[in-house]
């Protein structure tokens, strides 16, 4: 796993030295276990065998065919549990002319457009194409995987037990996540542009710089106009020639003019002003400050996972908030290969002997 030596940074042991568990593998590996095993090894092969016998899903994160070397694909897979839900991972896809390619995260963003509808419109300072900082395709395609799985686990449960074999991709969820700028390129035949931090639509939205900060204002109907225009101090609420005919306003114009107005006081005062007519607006903090939030504290965001290394680790908490089923347990992300002998012998039912002899042997 990559993951893990992604760095530096590093978690620091208590002694304040770096250690093999990066930031990276820390924020993705939570509550689960770690076995490592040789898959290039007959035995390494059987014991993937063995497991994949006893669970409702398997998912790897192979090239395309990998797998299909050590007879672990889906229809080898498939032959000694037919109700099992098969996940395959990939950057291109299991079919296409660019399924044997490799690629990362930022690679996807370029390909399928969303670079190019991200960053300053040309002609400004800093125009250009531009990635978004975190990993979102990986997330995406993560949460894809997810929805797909328990998706096929509700077939099956409908289905007389039939597993099933899921093709989840980056290029297919970074297309997919296209949304209104995708619909309206097919609809339009015209590429969308980059706007920055303003928005496609007719209001004066975006980022505004005030006396100690900036600012996010999103204005998504005349309503919100008016009582932003009001809170601002300016008479075009109700300017029915303006709001009727947004085609042909000078949208610069307009937002110089907003501009001006929040450059006169902080973002306290524009927030609290702004909030209190229900106008949709909140600051841009860094993250100190959106940690500290007193919404994400009362949200319970940060969660105290002690770590063997860091008794005082924390991470960020599942987003998923469930009324009867909460999750309560939260493990630290295991070390490499932590849980190897606790799995092969509450599953698989392996002794020390037999462990002993796999271990001897590099297959685990």
């Amino acid at each position: 796993d990559e993951s893990r030596s992604y760095g530096p940074p590093t978690l620091k042991d208590s002694e304040g030295s770096p250690t093999d568990n990066t930031y990276f593998f820390l924020c993705a590996n939570r509550n689960k276990r770690s076995v490592t095993v040789n898959l290039a090894t007959p035995a390494g092969q059987e014991i993937i065998r063995a497991l994949a016998k006893e669970c409702d899903v398997m998912i790897e994160n192979y090239k395309v065919d990998d797998l299909k070397r050590f007879g672990l694909n889906y229809e080898s897979i498939r032959k000694i549990n037919p109700g099992i839900v098969y996940c395959s991972i990939t950057g291109y896809g299991q079919s296409g002319p660019y399924a044997a390619r490799a690629g990362y995260d930022a690679v996807f963003q370029a390909v399928t457009g969303m670079m190019s509808v991200t960053g300053l419109p040309d002609g400004e300072p800093g125009a250009g194409p531009m990635k978004v900082q975190l990993a979102i395709v990986d997330y995406m395609t993560g949460q894809n995987a997810t929805v797909a799985i328990l998706a096929a686990l509700h077939y099956r449960k409908s289905g007389q037990g039939q597993g099933q074999h899921i093709d989840v991709c980056l290029f297919d969820s970074a297309m997919a996540s296209l949304s209104h700028l995708g619909q309206l390129y097919l609809g339009s035949g015209e590429p969308p542009r980059r706007c920055g931090n303003r928005t496609m639509g007719n209001m004066p939205s975006g980022v505004f710089r005030c006396e100690d900060g900036e600012l996010m204002l999103m204005l998504g109907n005349s309503g919100q106009f008016a009582r932003a225009c009001a809170v601002l101090g300016l008479d075009l609420g109700n300017d029915s020639a303006l709001i009727d005919h947004w085609s042909v306003v000078d949208r610069d114009a307009l937002v110089a003019m907003f501009a001006a107005r929040f450059a006169t006081n902080k973002v306290a005062h524009w927030l609290a002003e702004l909030g209190a007519v229900g106008v949709p607006s909140g600051p841009v903090n860094d993250l100190t400050q959106a940690f500290a939030d007193p919404h994400a504290r009362a949200r319970g965001i940060r969660v105290n996972v002690p770590h063997p290394l860091d008794d005082s680790l924390t991470l960020i908490r599942n987003p998923l908030t469930f009324s009867a089923t909460p999750v309560k347990e939260y493990r630290y992300p295991p070390r490499l290969g932590e849980h190897t002998q606790e799995v092969l012998s509450s599953m698989l039912g392996y002794d020390e002997r037999k462990i002993g002899e796999l271990r001897r042997s590099g297959v685990i």
